[in-house]
Order: structure tokens, then sequence, then C-alpha cells
């Protein structure tokens, strides 16, 4: 390992009114040498050059000497802590880092940057751009933080530490208000920078090690079977309710995303050898393929409306957000008592049409797109109808199987 030589001298030309002189200082690294200012002010009476120390034992000599002697500490700190996560560490590498000023790839906030911009080529390959959106969002929330708290618009990974996060989670939560959800995304988000920037090297101690998400429950986001029956026996006020409620009700048989059903067309459609009609799509979120079977009501509706759409597309589909406003007043007409979404449709698929019927978590998770089941586990709520049914298939099996000893009653 290369040595790191630090030395210290007067910057003699800036003689101070009360005859004192500036310290400078100099660190060589092999054939790269770097100049800083120490901070540190000495009479020249009392300057050894040799040494590069104050001489005596006076109160200010010692004072002096102590404040050189820390920034030796700190550099050769700073340069062990860099040789660990580079080859070749640099003079200016070492300054950079033991006065907290990092290059452009060590700070949090350039880093984070880099990492959307790469997101961002990603988008449409396995990528979504509502997911890259997010992280534009949270990279926001975040820079608003630091020159709130700290009067800084960026910082290095090393002074990043366990009390920042803690101050972070205090400003989302108490200061902004937010939902528990939405704090454990926004952090969420920053852990993950935070987690390449570990395993890049670019950082030793993980400021998350004590930090705990705080989530709140759970709460289920499917109709109930009672109350998917009543939102398709429903007679609506106007016609342009039923093609929403179509709709709605076309995601709830297939579980196919909004995104992804307004860009189906004939194309997405094949039958197989035994005759049964399949769509086959890839995930406009995630990029995952799907291949769904399509149930009775799906090819009612396919039926329905084929035709009607322009380019080509299944089905004449308008804007998200103006669904989920006929959505509302549907629920309103139906009597139910929910905030109805379009993406609920899709919740229904997983618990109401599949998982309540028998069909496997990992078969659900296929049907769904998910690449992990874990996420399928949030979708698919069990119902109080399923678990009863599950309970006297249970009991039926277990009947004369098992038999108490005949004891005695005290």
């Amino acid at each position: 390992m290369t040595e790191v030589k630090v030395s210290f001298y007067l910057k003699r030309n800036e003689e101070k009114q009360d005859g004192t002189v500036p310290v400078l200082g100099r660190i060589r690294i092999g054939k790269s040498m770097v100049q800083f200012s120490a901070k540190v002010c000495v009479p020249v009476s009392l300057w050894d050059t040799k040494s590069g120390r104050a001489t005596g034992k006076s109160k200010t000599a010692l004072s002096i000497n102590a404040s050189l002697n820390k920034i030796c500490v700190a550099i050769h700190s700073a340069y062990r802590d860099l040789s660990v996560k580079k080859e070749n560490v640099y003079a200016q590498d070492v300054k950079n880092t033991f006065q907290g000023i990092a290059s452009e790839q060590d700070t949090l906030v350039k880093y984070y940057e880099a990492h959307n911009e790469h997101f961002l080529k990603s988008v449409g390959v396995n990528r979504c751009m509502e997911t890259y959106k997010r992280y534009g969002i949270s990279l926001n929330h975040l820079k608003r933080f630091m020159r709130k708290k700290y009067n800084i618009g960026d910082i290095s990974f090393q002074a990043l530490t366990p009390s920042f996060v803690a101050d972070y989670d205090y400003y989302l939560r108490v200061e902004l208000r937010f939902a528990p959800q939405t704090i454990v995304n926004t952090i969420g988000q920053l852990r993950r920078i935070v987690k390449i920037a570990i395993n890049n090297g670019l950082l030793r101690n993980d400021p998350f090690i004590d930090y705990e998400f705080i989530t709140s429950p759970i709460v289920p986001k499917s109709l109930t079977s009672a109350e998917l029956k009543k939102l398709m026996k429903a007679k609506l006020s106007r016609p342009n309710l039923n093609f929403i409620r179509d709709m709605f009700l076309f995601s709830s048989f297939t579980g196919i995303a909004f995104s992804d059903m307004r860009n189906l067309t004939e194309q997405n459609l094949s039958i197989a050898e035994d005759g049964v009609q399949w769509v086959n799509l890839k995930r406009k979120k995630t990029g995952t393929p799907c291949h769904i079977p399509l149930l009775e009501i799906p090819l009612q509706l396919i039926e329905k409306y084929r035709g009607l759409a322009k380019d080509g597309k299944l089905f004449p589909m308008i804007s998200c957000s103006k669904t989920n406003i006929y959505l509302k007043r549907i629920a309103a007409e139906c009597g139910i008592d929910k905030r109805v979404t379009f993406h609920m449709a899709r919740h229904c698929y997983a618990s109401v049409v599949t998982l309540s019927q028998g069909v496997p978590l990992e078969t659900v998770a296929e049907l769904l797109g998910h690449r992990d089941w874990r996420a399928t586990r949030i979708y698919a709520q069990v119902s109080n109808e399923k678990i009863g049914e599950d309970m006297r298939h249970l009991n039926k099996r277990l009947s004369g199987k098992f038999h108490l000893a005949n004891n005695n009653v005290l």
C-alpha cells in the first residue's frame, strides 16, 4: 500500500495584524499531491519549520498542535477507508473525504439523479414510467428536506447516519403528515439507492441499520362476492355507466390492469388446441409475460364491444381518472359503501374469482403477471366464506381419524 504523508507549513505572505500566519497542509500519496487550509493561525515566533508544529508548551502552542494532530488522524482515517473501497487512492480523494466534500459519484443527490437517468432508459423495456415518476417525486422530497433541515443541496455518502434517516422520517411523518404507506414507499426508494451505493463500495456503514418501517394494517381492497354480484345486477341510470361497469367486470374476471386493458387488440387473443380462448400480453408495468384463459363473462364482453374501438383495440376505453369518477357514481347507485377504483377489479380477480374458488396462490401469481408471489398476497384476500368452506372439507377428512381418551369426568 502506498504511504500517505501529511505535512504543514506557513503561508507567510498573508501575515495578519495580530502577527499570526495561516497554516497550510499538504497531502502526498505517491506522485499525487494536494494542498489545503488547516484553518489554524500561528505566531511566526512559535513555528518550527522542520517539525511542522508549534514549539514550546504554552497554551497557544498546545492548542495549535492538537488541532494539527487531529487533522492528521482524520486524513489517515480517510485514506484507510478509501483504500478498502478503491484500488487507487489519490491525494485529492483523501482531501475531499476528510473535508466532507465528496466527488459527484459519492454524493447522495448526484447518485440518486444518476440512478433515475439509468432507470429511465429501462422504461418500456422492463420498467414502468409511473415507477420512474415516483422515484423523481421521492428525490424532490429528499432535496427539500435537506435544504430545510441542513441548508445543503447535497451530502456525501460518508456523512449519512442513522440520525439523518430518523430526521427524514420525522420530516415526512410529522411535518408533511404523510400516510404510513407513503412514508414506506418514499423512504423505501431512498433505501434502495443506499443499498446500491453500499454494493458499489461507496458506503461502509448502513444508515438504515436500526430503522424500522412502520406500516399500517392492510385494508382489503377487493369487493366481496355479494358486492360484485350487486354491481353486476344493478340497473344503472346512464348508458355510459353500463360501459364503465362492463370494463370493470372484464378486469374483475381476467385480472388485467387498466393500462394493459386499454392496449388490448385482437392480436392478444388466441385459441388453444382444447378450444379455450386466451389473452396473451406483456405487462406494461413490469414487462412480465402474462397468459390468461378467458372465462365466460370476458368472452361475452369482447363480443359485445367488438368493432367499436379505434385502431383495432378491443374496447373504446376512456382515461383512468374519468373511469374512477364514474365508478364512484356506480358504487353509490349500487349501495356499495367503498371507494371503488378500477384497480380494485384486479383484487376482485385475485380474491373472489380465483383464490376463493380454490385456485392455488402460485397460479394466481402467474395469472396476475407477478414476478414475486409475495406481491400476490397483497391482492389475494381470503374471504370468511372460503375459510368456512375449507374448514368444512377439513372436518370431513378428519372425521373418525382422531378420538378423545375415555376419561372419567371429575
